[in-house]
C-alpha cells in the first residue's frame, strides 16, 4: 500500500470537492458569527444554524460591493463555492454574494447608515438652517436630462421671474454618481456662492435613488453652509438626504415653490399692507382731529384771558399771604432779639458800675475776696467813668466771711 503525504491527501480531497457541481454556486442560509474584516479587506466569518457551523470567507474583490455591514447574529443567504483550504485541510465556503434574509440588502444598508448618522447627530433639528425669504441665486444639483430641471426652472421663474438659476449637472444614479453630487455641493459652497441649493432627481426605485443615501452625499449636505432643499423622488420616497437637508421637498416642483416666493402673493401682501397703512393713517388723523376739536372747545383755549386773570388773582393772594407771614415772622424775631439784648445788658459789668458799684483789681486780676488783699496793697478801682489807684490801710472781714475763713 502506498504512503501519501498530508499535502497530497488535502489536494486529492480538494479535487473531489471541485468536481462536485452541487458545491458550485450553492446558496446557504445561516446566521453570521465570529465576523472579522481584516485591513486587507478580506472578511472571515462562520455560518451556523441549530445543527452545525460552516467556515466562510469573502475576499475583498467581492466584499467591497456589499451595501450593508455584516454583523454577528444577522441571518443571511450566502452564495458561493465550497472547497478545501489545502494548508489547513479544512473545507469552507468561498462567498461570492451575501444578502440579508427577510429584507433587501439596500434596506438593511439604509437602516444601518441611518442609525449611525442619527447617533452622530446629523439629523438634529437644531442643525437646520432657515431658508432666505427673498433669494437672488439658486444652485441646482441634478441631471441635465429629465424633467426635474425643467420643472424647477418653470415653477421658480413663474413664481419669481428675476430669480437666477445656476445648474451643476451630475449623474444621479449609477457608479460614481454619489461622488459627483457631493463634489457639486462642495463646488457651490467654495467657488459659486448662492442663496439656496436644490439637490434632487425624479422618482424611481430604491436602487435608482441610492446615490442620495450614500454617506458622502449625506455628509456633504450636512457640511454645507448654504441652506439645502432635498428634492429626491416623489412624495412617498425618502432618502437619507431628506433627513439631513435643511428642508425636504415632496417633489422637485415643490422644492422650487419652497425656494422662492410667489410674486403675486407678495404683491397681494404689499397691497394689504398698504391698505392697512392707509386705514391706520386715516384713523390716526381722525383721532387727532377729534382731540384737536375738543381742545379748541375747552375754556382754556376759548378764553385764555379768563384763565390768566384767575391765575393772576390767585398769585396776588399768595404774594399778600407771603408778605404778611414774612412781616409777622420778622416782628416775632425782633421781639425775641430785644429780650435777648435786655438779658445780655443785665449781665454787662459796665451796667453794674453805672448803678454806683465799683470793682477792685490787684495786678490786673479782679479781687473777689478779702483774703486776696493785705494792708498796704496797691489796688485799682474800676468806676463807671474811670479808674482810681488806692492803697489798702486796713482790712475788716464781716462775720460770715470770718466764719467761712475759719
Amino acid at each position: 500500500m502506498a504512503i501519501h503525504s498530508v499535502s497530497q491527501v488535502n489536494k486529492f480531497i480538494k479535487s473531489m470537492f471541485d468536481r462536485e457541481n452541487v458545491l458550485r454556486g450553492i446558496m446557504i442560509r445561516g446566521e453570521i458569527s465570529n465576523f472579522k474584516c481584516y485591513p486587507s479587506g478580506h472578511c472571515y466569518f462562520t455560518l451556523k444554524d441549530a445543527g452545525g457551523a460552516l467556515k466562510a470567507v469573502m475576499f475583498k474583490s467581492r466584499a467591497q460591493h456589499l451595501r450593508f455591514q455584516p454583523v454577528n447574529g444577522l441571518k443571511v443567504v450566502a452564495s458561493g463555492t465550497i472547497s478545501v483550504y489545502e494548508r489547513d485541510g479544512v473545507y469552507q465556503l468561498y462567498v461570492d454574494s451575501l444578502a440579508p434574509e427577510g429584507t433587501g440588502d439596500l434596506q438593511l444598508a439604509f437602516e444601518q447608515l441611518k442609525a449611525k448618522l442619527t447617533e452622530e447627530g446629523l439629523f438634529e433639528q437644531s442643525c437646520k438652517k432657515p431658508l432666505p425669504v427673498f433669494p437672488k441665486r439658486i444652485g441646482v444639483v441634478t441631471s441635465l436630462a429629465g424633467a426635474v430641471l425643467r420643472d424647477i426652472y418653470h415653477v421658480s421663474k413663474h413664481r419669481w421671474p428675476q430669480i437666477q438659476l445656476l445648474l451643476h449637472p451630475v449623474q444621479v444614479q449609477g457608479e460614481g454618481s454619489a461622488e459627483q453630487i457631493a463634489a457639486a455641493i462642495e463646488f457651490f459652497n467654495k467657488l459659486c456662492p448662492v442663496d439656496v441649493l436644490i439637490v434632487g432627481r425624479g422618482g424611481g426605485s430604491m436602487e435608482d435613488l441610492w446615490s442620495f443615501n450614500e454617506e458622502c452625499v449625506v455628509r456633504a449636505i450636512y457640511g454645507s453652509k448654504i441652506p439645502v432643499i432635498s428634492a429626491v423622488g416623489h412624495e412617498t420616497d425618502f432618502t437619507l438626504s431628506d433627513f439631513v437637508a435643511d428642508v425636504r421637498a415632496a417633489t422637485p416642483s415643490n422644492a422650487a415653490e419652497l425656494a422662492v416666493p410667489d410674486c403675486r402673493e407678495v404683491a397681494r401682501h404689499i397691497q394689504n399692507l398698504q391698505a392697512r397703512l392707509t386705514s391706520q393713517a386715516k384713523k390716526g388723523i381722525e383721532s387727532r382731529r377729534l382731540r384737536l376739536n375738543a381742545c379748541l372747545r375747552s375754556p382754556v383755549l376759548a378764553s385764555p384771558q379768563t384763565m390768566l386773570a384767575a391765575r393772576r388773582q390767585r398769585l396776588d393772594y399768595v404774594l399778600s399771604d407771603l408778605q404778611r407771614l414774612t412781616e409777622k415772622g420778622l416782628t416775632t424775631k425782633k421781639h425775641c432779639l430785644n429780650l435777648l439784648l435786655e438779658r445780655l445788658d443785665s449781665m454787662n459789668p459796665a451796667g453794674v458800675l453805672r448803678r454806683g458799684y465799683t470793682m477792685a483789681e490787684k495786678r490786673g486780676k479782679l479781687v473777689t475776696s478779702i483774703r486776696e488783699v493785705s494792708p498796704q496793697d496797691k489796688l485799682t478801682l474800676l468806676l463807671a467813668d474811670g479808674r482810681a489807684a488806692v492803697e489798702v490801710l486796713d482790712i475788716t472781714a464781716n462775720d460770715k466771711a470770718g466764719k467761712e475763713g475759719r
